[in-house]
């Protein structure tokens, strides 16, 4: 054993910080851990509901087109986290139709379209899981998570290093992003993306604290 080693090992525990790991506070998330457990199968999928529901404003959908709606995740580990899902009670790619699949995909084209129109994004995570023990919770319906990047902001969501919240209410964000895709979709009104109600127009700017360049 090395001097240095030694040393380590005597010494008190390393806190996360000394390990070179910062905390990622998001209590927000526990309302969603605590009912998680209860929001398997068709009877509580949330998805199902959103999409027989049509209040896109309380449930913060963003679009919708025929077989498919883009929302924002209440729970988000960055502003402007969003979920792209197909409308059917689906679990898999192959279980999906090719005009699912087409419409799937072209709301997450229209996601990464409004953010970088409104955010700047410098990058995006894309994010499919499967199956309990792939980490999905919310099972059985297939949904699509989009985080958006900028530099400098984490380098590995999962081990939260140097990790911070962006500070932006949901509702903030629901503005901005519904007033960029209703601006990206005017051209193409005639085309199967329906946009939710228009939001109440905001400063140009949005609300301290939001990403920059």
């Amino acid at each position: 054993m090395t001097p240095a080693a030694g040393k380590r090992r005597t010494g008190s525990r390393a806190t996360p910080r000394a390990a070179g790991l910062d905390r990622l506070w998001a209590p927000w998330r526990m309302s969603w851990l605590r009912n998680a457990g209860a929001s398997h199968g068709p009877a509580r999928c949330l998805f199902c509901a959103v999409a027989a529901a049509r209040a896109d404003r309380r449930d913060l959908v963003l679009a919708r087109n025929t077989h498919a709606l883009l929302m924002l995740n209440r729970y988000p580990y960055a502003s402007a986290h969003l979920m792209v899902a197909v409308a059917r009670h689906a679990g898999q790619f192959h279980e999906l139709t090719p005009a699912e699949r087409s419409d799937l995909l072209d709301l997450v084209a229209l996601a990464e379209r409004g953010l970088a129109a409104e955010y700047a994004t410098h990058g995006m995570n894309y994010v499919v899981n499967v199956g309990q023990v792939a980490g999905a919770g919310l099972l059985g319906h297939l949904h699509l998570q989009i985080v958006p990047r900028w530099h400098g902001d984490t380098k590995v969501m999962a081990a939260v290093a140097q990790t911070r919240v962006l500070p932006e209410s949901l509702a903030d964000t629901w503005q901005r992003l519904r007033r960029a895709l209703d601006a990206l979709a005017a051209p193409a009104r005639g085309t199967s993306v329906r946009a939710a109600r228009r939001a109440p127009r905001t400063r140009r700017g949005g609300p301290r604290g939001t990403p920059r360049r």
